[in-house]
């Protein structure tokens, strides 16, 4: 983890969290076939999310977890006292909320039969609740209620909950009536329905409805969500995040593209950081490291190609991609560093990464200062004439390069070390911050996207074998950021890895299948094939890494070696 002497913002404890539950009642829409959820609005007088729409649910109760509340209901083989607990919870705050009751009859004649509207109507939903159930001769239907999901409330709200959001199917008979104190209007719903009308503003949610519901539309009816928890694991676990864009709050899940960058810059989720893209100014990602992205976005290079500036006025500055030759974008990029940059180090040769090397040098030596060495590999002989690249010294695979200085704090250093990972490109780096346990991956490691190995220069064996070096890194060092050349900041840096080399192994498989069920066939075939889930107007970018894997495919072909 970064230093926390280098966070930009004081350490802030979030809020201590509340178990609670929440139930998801499904039914399939009685006319036309097909998904719904039942949902409820909250009193305009909550104290949290007011007048929102949500499923029924709250806090979980001592007595949710007694011995005597757990006898009296039924429960998988499978399902813990824990989900037991929590499942009880869920039908209990159905029944006090919205009537619903999860229960069956325990005695003959009517043994197995769910609860009907003479046993609401004989159940006080102020008093005790597992009690009169157990009185009146019913077990509550836990083994019917499945955990889908486990959401952790944002740690900037001042009020926080650790839920369960839990699935089950709607008795038949029962109709919900709010108990219009907590919960007003029950409407049962699509879920793609409920988020357009959320969209068109007439139907306010928060965040975590919001994007339960965006997962449920993907299902065609209530018994495939119940297929799909079957297993007894949630399907998606969420703490959110959020940061700023267009100068309002945005949140994020831990697979959405900015949630890396916000658990970086504010890891007690201080809602401070501006997600906006901007060629403008640098954006300051900790203390000791800054991103000024330049203004050459684009289908290949996304927002833009990132600049990085590791160090302080203490020590100087190293630049990292400089970037297109933009005489504007090194301006900003030299005066970020106050003018003091003591070294300049390209991950590779190609266009939008090193051409603004020299001319960065350049103007540090006009202003005075020392000048800067280039730092890199040289382009080798397979790259393209665009990416031809001479550093001023060849950087070795392992070595660190040293930023020391005096700070009021002390003696303080930033270490990079090089790591040779070739692939994209034959003389591609990547660098950790030791210090820090950053990784900066160029293009080998995008956000967003995954990089293009173009042959011959490229190599997908190489790549792959790049991939697991970095791994290896990051398990032994404890990196958990990577820092891409395109793209917002990744957290679970092993994770990423994984994903990626996933993606690209199946990515093959589809390639190989494709080289079988047209072995005549042409680059052009086998794209539309092996790309088929890719726009066709990528298919000539894709058509490069698709090469790279046919090589790999025949190198490993039997007699091939």
């Amino acid at each position: 983890m970064p230093r926390t002497n280098q966070q930009l913002h004081p350490h802030r404890e979030p809020v201590a969290t509340r178990p609670a539950a929440t139930v998801l009642l499904l039914r399939d829409a009685p006319a036309e076939g097909g998904l719904e959820v039942l949902m409820t609005r909250r009193s305009p007088t909550a104290s949290f999310a007011p007048n929102a729409y949500v499923f029924p649910g709250g806090g979980i109760d001592a007595l949710d977890a007694a011995p005597a509340t757990h006898a009296a209901a039924d429960r998988r083989p499978q399902q813990s006292d824990l989900r037991l607990t929590q499942a009880i919870a869920a039908i209990r705050e159905s029944f006090e909320e919205l009537g619903i009751l999860l229960a069956r009859h325990a005695d003959d004649p009517r043994k197995g039969q769910m609860a009907d509207a003479s046993d609401i109507a004989a159940i006080d939903r102020h008093q005790p609740f597992a009690a009169q159930c157990h009185a009146r001769g019913l077990r509550l239907a836990a083994d019917g209620v499945y955990l889908l999901a486990h959401w952790t409330a944002d740690r900037d709200l001042a009020r926080r909950f650790d839920v369960q959001f839990l699935v089950a199917r709607m008795p038949e008979g029962q109709e919900p009536v709010a108990d219009e104190a907590e919960q007003f209007e029950p409407v049962w719903v699509r879920p793609a329905d409920a988020l357009a009308r959320h969209e068109a503003g007439q139907f306010f949610m928060i965040f975590p409805t919001i994007r339960t519901l965006q997962r449920l539309a993907k299902f065609a009816n209530a018994q495939a969500v119940l297929d799909a928890v079957a297993s007894e694991q949630p399907l998606w676990v969420s703490c959110p995040r959020a940061g700023t864009l267009a100068g309002k709050e945005a949140r994020y899940m831990e697979d959405d593209m900015p949630f890396g960058e916000l658990a970086l810059v504010c890891p007690d989720g201080q809602i401070v950081h501006p997600l906006d893209w901007q060629t403008e100014r640098p954006v300051p990602l900790l203390r000791n490291v800054q991103r000024l992205t330049a203004p050459n976005p684009g289908v290949m290079t996304g927002p833009g190609t990132n600049s990085y500036l590791v160090g302080d006025p203490a020590t100087g500055y190293i630049a990292i991609d400089p970037g297109p030759a933009d005489a504007e974008h090194l301006d900003k990029l030299w005066r970020a560093a106050g003018g003091d940059i003591r070294m300049i180090v390209c991950t590779h040769s190609h266009a939008d990464h090193s051409p603004g090397a020299a001319p960065l040098q350049a103007m540090c030596v006009q202003a005075g200062k020392a000048r800067p060495p280039i730092l890199g590999l040289p382009s080798a002989p397979t790259a393209r004439a665009a990416s031809q690249f001479t550093p001023d010294r060849s950087l070795q695979n392992n070595e660190l390069l040293v930023l020391e200085g005096q700070a009021p704090e002390g003696h303080i250093t930033h270490t990079l070390q090089i790591i040779h990972t070739p692939g994209h490109a034959a003389n591609h780096l990547c660098l950790r911050l030791v210090e820090d346990a950053l990784l900066f991956s160029g293009d080998h490691i995008l956000n967003g996207s995954t990089t293009v190995v173009d042959p011959p220069d490229g190599n997908m064996a190489d790549y792959l074998d790049s991939l697991d070096r970095l791994d290896a890194v990051c398990a032994e060092h404890d990196v958990e950021f990577i820092l891409p050349a395109h793209g917002y900041v990744l957290g679970n840096a092993r994770g990423a890895i994984a994903k990626l080399k996933a993606h690209r192994l199946a990515r093959e498989a589809k390639v190989l299948a494709a080289m079988q069920a047209l072995p005549h066939g042409t680059m052009e075939d086998w794209v539309q094939h092996a790309y088929d889930d890719v726009p066709p107007r990528m298919w000539p970018v894709a058509q490069r890494s698709l090469l790279a894997h046919v090589d790999r495919i025949r190198a490993l072909q039997p007699g091939n070696n």
